[in-house]
């Protein structure tokens, strides 16, 4: 809703001044939002998602604009003959009620609006999803399908990304799995009769995928333990006899020293050995 607050800061940008002296009142704020938006509310939870909220929630009921509120309040409605020519598409229709009821009830702004309505459409479409479930539910319910068919149905939901995922990654756990399987047979609707199958099916799928991974695993863990081991039996050869200092004495003298240790220049030789002395301590830590 916050998107439409800005959209909507730019058209009033230049509508008439409002007095900011008076304070909104965000009740008759509410029931002049609510002649737009929330008609015939007490038979359709859905209305305020439907009229204004988003056109995912579904058509509104058509059969009339009756007024929601009456009486004292009517004042602050917005009157029907206006209703009639209101915009259809829930969006326009949302930033054409606030627009009109900042003009209606004085001292309220766009933000008054936001603050005060957007909860109660958040709300509306939650009923609005609950509604539109159970009318798949009941439709799902006439409807005779095979196992095949539930199969596939209920093996491609409990695979998606939503559930248990194409590894099953989600569904490590036993409670997991049976949750997102009873979500998947509700959604899929008609298949009541299959479930055990089914069941045992996925739960075969998710055991193989499982050991599956599980060797992947086991054979990775062996390569590093192999390699580890190799280079360990290497590093221990290279210690017989102190060759890898011996080596490093001699790479040492032939890079460093200007003589290349030879014979007549010994301390070029204990220099070298000194700073190879590092490798008779690692060796003897693997004896």
């Amino acid at each position: 809703m916050r998107t439409k607050i800005i959209y909507l800061v730019m058209v009033f940008t230049f509508a008439p001044a409002i007095t900011m002296a008076a304070t909104c009142s965000r009740a008759n704020l509410t029931r002049c939002l609510d002649s737009a938006c929330a008609i015939n509310v007490s038979s359709n939870p859905a209305a305020r998602c439907q009229y204004c909220g988003t056109s995912s929630a579904g058509d509104a009921p058509s059969g009339g604009m009756k007024a929601v509120s009456v009486g004292a309040s009517a004042k602050y409605n917005i009157p029907d003959k206006e209703l009639k020519r209101a915009p259809t598409d829930a969006g326009e229709r949302y930033a054409w009620a606030t627009k009109r009821c900042i003009e209606i009830v004085a001292g309220c702004t766009p933000d008054d609006v936001s603050d005060t309505y957007d909860e109660l459409i958040e709300q509306s479409c939650t009923a609005a999803g609950i509604n539109a479930q159970m009318a798949n539910l009941r439709k799902n319910a006439t409807v005779k399908k095979t196992q095949a068919t539930c199969q596939s149905e209920i093996s491609a939901c409990i695979m998606s990304d939503k559930a248990c995922g194409k590894t099953f990654a989600n569904c490590t756990n036993d409670s997991d799995f049976d949750k997102y399987l009873s979500s998947c047979g509700v959604e899929s609707g008609g298949c009541d009769e299959f479930m055990a199958t089914i069941r045992t099916k996925l739960a075969d799928n998710r055991k193989s995928i499982a050991d599956n991974a599980a060797s992947v695993l086991a054979g990775i863990v062996k390569s590093y333990q192999d390699a580890r081991e190799k280079r360990l039996n290497s590093t221990r050869a290279n210690c017989e006899n102190n060759s890898v200092r011996d080596t490093c004495i001699n790479t040492v003298c032939n890079q460093n020293m200007a003589n290349k240790c030879d014979s007549n220049h010994a301390e070029e030789k204990s220099m070298a050995t000194l700073l190879c002395k590092f490798y008779e301590t690692a060796c003897a830590t693997l004896k």
